[in-house]
């Protein structure tokens, strides 16, 4: 279901807050983006050059698709005006950055000044460890302090990183949804808010688990590689022609494998409880192996899904997109000047969204400042001179 008409202005960059404002786009908001004309958001030179330009590389396309793009100089007093005017011109109902927390009064965009400009604004400032802590922040990072990396990889190994920027997706996803609170809270008293969302305390919130495990019940998470602390068997194996992860449960799950006549051969009282499994995992971890070797990743799928036994091929990316519940829900976004299309996952909701192609540096100056100020062509190219956009 899209969203009622909303209007979000995001002073942007990196992934966090791109990722937020581009669910926000998948829902039906108008999402444009301000960067400096000169210095704009360094992801537009990450990765490969796709296309026959600068600033259209790789690893900034995904999450700035269903965008537009202005260019602005916010260092200078002109531009933090234009700024300004533009919020009350275009009556912007959110306000988002992920500068740090140290240059918002000296670019114009602290809360105070812009919701004395716009009283109804929910503001959203996404930093690394909340307003009070100018201290520098990336992903990873932030998964080494907040724990992740020391309960993630394998028991004899060193401490990993996800295989995706956990935390700066998880903050934005926070983010998303404190927007969604606030806007459903001024629909009902018409009142803006302040939103400060910590990538820190983000992550730092899905520690639930090991936090109590380890402050209150003194069992202290460690790294067990794609096993689990509490079961067994919940492990990768390896088949004739590939990976396959099983995840049983509960004792009927594991009843009903042993019951397969691929395993019958573990249908022994010291593992038919949890507690017995759990207690003599690497044993049980050796003979599951040998079972699974003796199968391709189909029949493997086959027997144990047909049983009611929880398990996955472990797919590949190229496998993904063809993964039937995944397939007919890609959402093409083709590039009408290039000619390229980028296929994204469709949105949690399962809707496909009309996006545009991400925007080029400042590619929407003339239809925002056209339409929110009346500038025409002459103004446009007299502010482009002087660097002010």
């Amino acid at each position: 279901m899209p969203l009622p008409p909303l209007t979000v202005l995001s002073l942007e960059q990196a992934i966090t807050l791109p990722f937020l404002t581009y669910r926000l786009a998948c829902d039906g908001a108008r999402v444009i983006r301000i960067e400096h004309p000169r210095q704009p958001d360094p992801n537009r030179f990450v990765g490969q050059k796709v296309l026959p330009e600068d600033g259209m590389n790789s690893y900034f396309l995904p999450t700035n698709c269903g965008k537009e793009a202005i260019t602005l100089n916010l260092a200078e007093p002109e531009g933090r005006a234009i700024l300004h005017q533009l919020i009350e011109r275009l009556q912007v109902d959110v306000f988002a950055s992920n500068q740090r927390a140290k240059s918002h009064v000296r670019l114009g965009i602290d809360c105070e000044t812009l919701r004395s400009i716009r009283a109804g604004l929910i503001w959203l400032a996404i930093t690394g460890f909340g307003p009070e802590h100018d201290e520098a922040a990336y992903d990873p990072i932030l998964q080494a302090r907040a724990g992740f990396m020391a309960i993630t990889g394998e028991p004899d190994g060193p401490p990993t990183v996800f295989g995706l920027p956990m935390v700066d997706l998880g903050a934005g996803e926070h983010g998303y949804a404190l927007v969604m609170k606030a806007l459903y809270q001024r629909a009902l008293n018409g009142e803006g808010t302040r939103l400060d969302v910590s990538m820190f305390r983000s992550a730092v919130s899905w520690m639930v688990s090991p936090i109590v495990l380890a402050a209150s019940l003194h069992e202290p998470p460690i790294r067990r590689g794609t096993g689990h602390q509490f079961f067994a068997p919940v492990s990768v194996y390896r088949t004739l022609d590939g990976h396959v992860y099983l995840a049983v449960g509960n004792d009927r799950q594991w009843a009903a494998l042993t019951t397969l006549p691929a395993f019958t051969e573990l249908a022994r009282p010291d593992y038919a409880r949890n507690e017995g499994r759990t207690a003599n995992s690497a044993a049980l971890h050796r003979e599951l192996a040998a079972c699974f070797r003796r199968l391709t990743v189909d029949e493997a799928l086959a027997q144990l899904r047909t049983a009611g036994v929880p398990v996955s091929k472990v797919q590949s990316v190229p496998d993904l997109l063809t993964d039937p519940l995944v397939a007919p829900r890609l959402v093409p976004v083709p590039d009408p000047r290039s000619g390229l299309t980028l296929l994204l996952p469709s949105p949690p909701s399962g809707e496909s969204p009309a996006l545009r192609f991400p925007p080029r540096l400042g590619e929407h100056n003339e239809r925002v400042y056209g339409e929110g100020l009346g500038y025409g062509a002459a103004r446009l190219r007299e502010l482009a001179g002087r660097g002010i956009i």
